[in-house]
């Protein structure tokens, strides 16, 4: 049953791969740099301040534990363990996937930028539920940037799932983490 699911992924991943221009190759390889999005998270940070200053540094406290948990899982354990090379580094694929930009580290299983934009976005929407309207778009910035790391040769579509499921059980894990915190632990030293 996994080599079939190997083989539907790989199937799925040259398909999706396969859909790409010039033009497109140098917007998508810069919406996965780190660097580009500082200002979409400074904005970000600003609009959860705004909407309440007091309680905005345990939602960046929580954002920090989701990403800390997502990034870990993923990079430290996940790639190592299951040693999945990225397609970029399957000599079978060279000459057949669109590679652009770099290809990254050798293994791929799970995507950690699936893993931090998912679990970024299922975060904020538990803990700032009604209090920022855009919140819910999160999910789909989340799906463009997963998405651009199999058009870039650097992922397989199950690495993105994963990494995606991994990031929102983090999410959900640091929202449970904060709302005990703030409602339990410190109960105990305000009485």
């Amino acid at each position: 049953m996994i080599e079939k699911i190997k083989l539907w992924d790989e199937e799925l991943f040259l398909r999706l791969n396969s859909f790409h221009t010039d033009w497109l190759d140098v917007v998508f390889f810069q919406l996965t740099e780190t660097v580009t999005w500082i200002p979409f998270y400074i904005l970000l940070f600003y609009f959860i301040y705004k909407v309440n200053p007091a309680n905005s540094w345990w939602v960046l406290g929580g954002i920090a534990m989701t990403i800390l948990i997502a990034d870990q899982t993923t990079s430290a354990w996940m790639k190592p363990f299951f040693e999945r090379l990225r397609p970029c580094h399957e000599e079978r694929w060279e000459g057949i996937i669109h590679n652009y930009g770099r290809c990254g580290g050798l293994f791929g299983f799970a995507s950690s930028h699936a893993a931090n934009t998912f679990g970024l976005a299922v975060f904020l929407n538990l803990k700032m539920k009604g209090k920022l309207r855009f919140l819910p778009l999160l999910f789909l910035w989340a799906a463009v940037i997963s998405y651009t790391r199999i058009y870039l040769g650097v992922h397989y579509p199950m690495d993105i799932i994963v990494g995606a499921f991994v990031g929102g059980l983090a999410g959900l894990i640091s929202w449970i983490v904060v709302v005990f915190i703030r409602r339990e632990v410190l109960k105990l030293f305000l009485k």
